[in-house]
Formats: structure tokens, sequence, C-alpha cells
């Protein structure tokens, strides 16, 4: 996936060849914005306009604008996995969170 970065807004990029554009969605967030362009700087430009756009509705509405990834969400998992990562956390005096958040970054370090 293509994405461009604006004001920590994060956007995923397309390219239309039915409408001979480039598209693009803002990610990470609950609102909807989204922007197009016919070239990459028309596509940039468009991006940010989006976003400041946006910020300007949240501010004049009184609406905190929505963030990217607060490092917040619910994770469903099994019984027993759970009985047994919250062990482990206990043994090594840690949190059942650190535990979880050490997995997934070494989760990620083994994919890239």
């Amino acid at each position: 996936m293509n994405t461009m970065e604006y004001k920590g807004y994060h956007g995923s990029v397309e390219y239309s060849s039915d409408d001979k554009r480039f598209v693009g969605k803002v990610i990470g967030i609950n609102d909807l914005i989204i922007f197009s362009g016919v070239s990459v700087k028309e596509l940039e430009d468009e991006f940010h306009e989006s976003i400041d756009d946006y910020l300007l509705f949240c501010r004049e509405k009184g609406k905190t604008p929505d963030k990217e990834y607060s490092g917040h969400f619910t994770l469903r998992m099994e019984p027993e996995l759970h009985k047994n990562l919250a062990f482990i956390a206990e043994k090594r005096g840690a949190t059942l969170t650190s535990i979880i958040a050490e997995a997934c970054t070494k989760y990620i370090q083994s994919a890239s």
C-alpha cells in the first residue's frame, strides 16, 4: 500500500484506471476523508487541503478531530491463551499489556 503523511494523518493511495486519477483515503480514523488528483502533485495538494478542511470543520463544530491509532484496542482470545499470557506476565513481574505489546513488537520485527 502506498501512503502519504500530513499533520500526523496518513492517506492510502491507489490509481483508478477507470477514472484516470489517483484516489486516496485517510486511514486509521473513524471519519471519512477522501481525496484525488490526476498527478502526484495534485493528489498531495488535495490530501493537504482535505486534512486542513477537516481540522477547520472540527474546530468550527467544537468536535475533537479523530486521531490515528490511539494505542487502545479490544483484543479477544481464547480463555486458555489469556490465562497462559497472564501467568507469564505475573511470573515476569510484568503486565499483561506489556507482554502482548512485546509479542506484537517481535512479530512485526520478524515480518519486516
